[in-house]
């Protein structure tokens, strides 16, 4: 190392800081409301999440009414509990695209209070 880096330490951990600092920035991941989105992809996600609740319900719910011989009263409560998993999804995803604060946002905020 050269005399001049010894005598000033505070100046290469500055420099250090501001290199780090670069590529933080350049490497940090986008928000998700940066991207932008149609009217029509956004309705057809919300779509999918409702869709995808309920056939997870109704697949969960026919499995275990096909091992236990309870048909169909599992698939019914499973598909009710698919659906209102998707409508929760659904109102998270738009309070998410009117604005309001993501769900690990909403955590950190209720941590600090």
């Amino acid at each position: 190392m050269a005399e001049t880096d010894q005598d000033d330490p505070k100046a290469r951990l500055d420099a250090l800081e501001r290199k780090l600092a670069d590529k933080r920035a350049e490497y940090a991941p986008k928000p998700h409301m940066d991207e932008h989105y149609s009217q029509a992809q956004q309705a057809w996600r919300m779509v999918i999440e409702l869709v995808a609740g309920l056939g997870i319900g109704f697949g969960m719910g026919y499995g275990l009414d096909a091992a236990f011989g309870t048909q169909p009263f599992l698939m019914v409560i499973f598909t009710l509990l698919g659906f209102a998993a998707g409508i929760q999804t659904m109102m998270r995803t738009a309070k998410e695209l009117n604005g309001g604060p993501r769900p690990d946002e909403a955590e950190d905020e209720a941590k600090r209070d």
